[in-house]
This record gives C-alpha cells, sequence and structure tokens, in this order.
C-alpha cells in the first residue's frame, strides 16, 4: 500500500477542497477520504451520547467502535443512518474543531485515515493530511481564499440546504476557527512542505481541478 499514490489537498474551511477533491478522485478513479467528516461524526456521536467535547479520552475511546462510511456523492453514514446534513451545520463546525484540536483523537484516527490508501490511489483532504497523515505524499495542495469570500460561501451553502444563517455570524466564527486551528498545539493549520499553494478567492471550482491536474500531469504519475 505504501507505493499506492497520494494526493492531499489541506486548507481552512470553505476554500472548496470538499468539493474539488471529490473531482480530482473522481477524474483519476481514486479513492476520497474527507477526513474532516471523521471529526464531524465524531463530534455528532459525541453530543448523542451527552459526552463533554473536552473529553478526548472519551471520545478517542468510543472512536473505534463507530461504522462511519462514505458511499459517494458527498454522503456520510454513522451506523447505516445517513448524517450528512446533521454534520454541516454551523453547530458542528464549531463542535468539530474542538474535537480535532484533541490530541487522543488524533491519534486514534490516524490508523483509520491510513487504512483509506488503497489502489489504484487516494485523495485525501483536510487540515493536515499533507503534513502529518501522508507526509510522503507526491502532489500536495493548499488551498486558501480570504475570510469574506470563504464566509459568502458557507452563506450560500447553509441557504442552498434551507438553513438560516447571518453573514456577520459566520464571518466571526470562521476567523475564530481558523485562530484555533492555527495556534493548536497538534497538527496546527499550516501548508505541508513541498505544498503547492493557490488562492481560490476568484477562481471557479474547474479552474482549481485544471490546476491540480495540470500539475500532476507535469509531476508524471
Amino acid at each position: 500500500m505504501s507505493n499506492t499514490p497520494v494526493i492531499t489537498i489541506d486548507g481552512p474551511s470553505a476554500t472548496g477542497k470538499g468539493t474539488i477533491a471529490s473531482l480530482v478522485a473522481k477524474e483519476l478513479g481514486y479513492r476520497l477520504l474527507d477526513s474532516g467528516a471523521l471529526y464531524r461524526v465524531l463530534a455528532l456521536a459525541a453530543c448523542e451520547e451527552g459526552i463533554d467535547l473536552e473529553d478526548g479520552a472519551a471520545i478517542a475511546g468510543m472512536a473505534p467502535g463507530l461504522k462511519i462510511e462514505f458511499p459517494g456523492n458527498g454522503r456520510v453514514s454513522l451506523g447505516g443512518r445517513d448524517v450528512s446534513s446533521e454534520i454541516r451545520t454551523g453547530t458542528m463546525d464549531e463542535s468539530a474543531s474542538r474535537v480535532a484540536a484533541l490530541p487522543e483523537v488524533r491519534q486514534v484516527l490516524l490508523p483509520v485515515q491510513h487504512g483509506f490508501r488503497s489502489p489504484p490511489g487516494l485523495v485525501a483532504e483536510g487540515r493536515d493530511m499533507g503534513a502529518v497523515v501522508f507526509p510522503g505524499a507526491k502532489y500536495k495542495f493548499f488551498l486558501t481564499a480570504s475570510p469574506e469570500i470563504r464566509a459568502s460561501r458557507r452563506y450560500r451553502q447553509l441557504l442552498d440546504r434551507g438553513l438560516g444563517a447571518r453573514l456577520p455570524d459566520l464571518l466571526r466564527d470562521l476567523r475564530a476557527r481558523d485562530r484555533r486551528d492555527e495556534q493548536r498545539s497538534i497538527s496546527p493549520l499550516r501548508p505541508a512542505d513541498r505544498a503547492i499553494e493557490i488562492d481560490t478567492s476568484q477562481l471557479t471550482i474547474v479552474q482549481v481541478v485544471d490546476q491540480i491536474m495540470q500539475k500532476r500531469r507535469q509531476g508524471g504519475g
């Protein structure tokens, strides 16, 4: 499995990395790992079990027993139940960020994430895929965008799902999450060594996918 190619796509929330990673994986016929969804599902399960989101040991102990699956098309299931919408709320953004900062949780999820690496290849997206989880990946990308652009994108996403939202609140929460992710002691949010940075602020999803595919073609493999 160590020879199976991996493409990592990291960056803060609302940079489009989830959609972009999915399209790149589909074009290449690779498997997809949405690492952020793992933390979101853990946060959801912890809340439903009444576990304190600061209790790293309890959440880490619960994680191996959860049946988390990615059926495709952006769907996520927990124990056979579709939780795709439940884990994409503003509240779950905050909860997932807190869970992801727990070292015990990150440690227990590491082999889970490694398990997604299988032929013909893997596209892994998150915040530390290139720096920590798959440091040997040949192709590493780090997507960015201005906080205002990202908040506007998240606002439209929530409205499209029929969920209420206020743009100023989203911008405030997004900036707070950025600070928390950048300042955490374990796997802080930052570009990995050799990562190619792409500012998506003024680019379409298709343009970013094209850039990633072009870099891969230039590098071969």
